[in-house]
């Protein structure tokens, strides 16, 4: 029985397009990026203008194509039950720079408004352990994103 579930799991996720795949990965880091935003319940001008900008740079994304990850990740946000969901989809395909990078744009956000709320660095520090980064690297980003902001 369980064998034939974990087939037909297999068959229907290979099934998926290089195309479908790519926009779930990049649905999946825009849904991280949103859950920052949104953790200090307090929507700030700056990270909700930051916010396709990151997405440009992080994933390589058009600015139309940020807009458009900003809305389905807002839909998908509110379905979402944990973080996993979104890290599992990461750890597959990102490579560790790439990983490094969406921490950093998560960091940046944070402190786009000039502060750092307890809920986003508690959300940044989840994502990081869900990702499988050295807190080293996590606090390198954190102060990146400190140093990139300050010269803004």
């Amino acid at each position: 029985m369980i064998a034939k579930l974990k087939q037909f799991l297999q068959s229907h996720s290979q099934a998926i397009s290089p195309e479908d795949k790519a926009k779930q990965l990049n649905l999946a880091a825009a849904t991280l990026l949103l859950e920052v935003v949104y953790a200090d319940e307090t929507f700030n001008q700056f990270e909700i203008e930051l916010l396709p900008q990151m997405l440009m740079d992080t994933l390589g994304t058009s600015q139309t194509q940020a807009q458009e990850l900003i809305a389905e990740a807002t839909k998908v946000r509110g379905n979402a039950t944990s973080l996993f969901e979104f890290t599992a989809e990461i750890n597959e395909q990102f490579s560790l720079e790439e990983k490094q990078q969406l921490l950093l744009a998560m960091w940046r956000l944070a402190y786009a408004d000039g502060e750092l709320s307890q809920y986003e660095d508690q959300i940044i520090r989840r994502t990081s352990d869900l990702l499988y980064l050295k807190h080293s690297e996590l606090i390198q980003m954190r102060n990146i994103a400190i140093q990139q902001t300050t010269s803004d």
